[in-house]
Order: structure tokens, then C-alpha cells, then sequence
């Protein structure tokens, strides 16, 4: 069993949107960066909603650069877990972030998006006041675990929440 950890949150004063991961896989871990499996469909969707054709070749920082840029902040619900391999399912013995401490500190922020069964589901569990606080979307995970959705279905539903907040 693997001790786990969340990265920092990637959020600034202009940030207007907060998306929520349960809790970085694997290949995101080793590689320190959220989303870098390659066939994890995260950064093509932002790719996509951020009009940025080449978001997916950019250095990592860049990415980051470049959500913030289109007001989007990043981060974890999760702080730290045990879980043997990237499967949220086989989450254990987790602990949050400070999620409450972060939309204080960028009170801008009015709109979470939740990547995935898990991110909701711990959200729910450890802030269920920021549910009715906050305009929260749950959204179809963009792992490669969650192959029931293609692509052109996925980023239609993820459009519609990123888009409910101006850019």
C-alpha cells in the first residue's frame, strides 16, 4: 500500500473556477504533474476550452500558467491517502486538503468542478456545507479508468459547467 500525497493548489487572485481531482494516479505522482497520464483526457479538455491548440505540448508550468490564465485553479480533494496502484476505488485512510482555508484565500472563486465519482464523494463527505455555498458541478471523471465517455461527449459536458462562469 502506497502513501500518497496532493501537490499545491495552482490558484491565484483572479482565479473564478476550482477544479477538484480525488487524488493524483500514479504516473501524476512520479512525474510531480496533475493529469500526466498521456491518456488521461484532462489537459485536452482544457486544450480545447481554453482555445489553446497546443496546451498539451506545453511544459508543465505553462500548463498551469495557461489555466490560470483562463481563471481555473487546480487542486486536490484529497491531501494524502494509502491506495496500492492509481484506482480511486482503492482509496484508503484518507485525509483532505483545507479546502475551506483555499476559497478564503481567493474569495473569486464561485464555481467547483469535481473530476469524478471520488473527488464529489469526499467532497460531499468533508464539506458538505460548500456544496450549497458554492455552484458545484460533478462531472464524468477525465481518467482513462472512465472509458464510457468519448472524448467529444466528455468536454460537452465539462464545457457546459466552465462555461457557466465568465471567462
Amino acid at each position: 500500500m502506497n502513501e500518497c500525497k496532493s501537490f499545491l493548489p495552482n490558484a491565484d487572485n483572479n482565479s473564478k473556477i476550482l477544479i477538484l481531482g480525488s487524488m493524483p494516479g500514479v504516473k501524476s505522482l512520479s512525474e510531480q504533474q496533475y493529469y500526466a497520464h498521456p491518456q488521461n483526457r484532462f489537459w485536452k479538455i482544457m486544450a480545447k476550452f481554453c482555445s489553446c491548440e497546443n496546451l498539451t505540448a506545453l511544459s508543465y508550468p505553462q500548463k498551469l500558467k495557461t489555466l490560470l490564465q483562463n481563471h481555473i485553479a487546480l487542486w486536490d480533494v484529497i491531501e494524502s491517502c494509502q491506495r496500492p496502484g492509481s484506482l480511486d476505488s482503492d482509496i484508503q485512510n484518507e485525509t483532505p486538503n483545507d479546502i475551506g482555508r483555499l476559497l478564503k484565500k481567493y474569495p473569486n472563486i464561485k464555481t467547483i468542478c469535481l473530476n469524478g465519482n471520488k473527488s464529489y464523494s469526499s467532497f460531499k463527505k468533508y464539506f458538505p456545507n460548500l456544496l450549497n455555498s458554492y455552484q458545484c458541478f460533478k462531472l464524468p471523471s477525465t481518467s482513462p479508468a472512465n472509458a464510457r465517455y468519448r472524448f467529444d461527449d466528455l468536454y460537452k459536458v465539462w464545457y457546459e459547467a466552465l462555461v457557466s462562469v465568465a471567462k
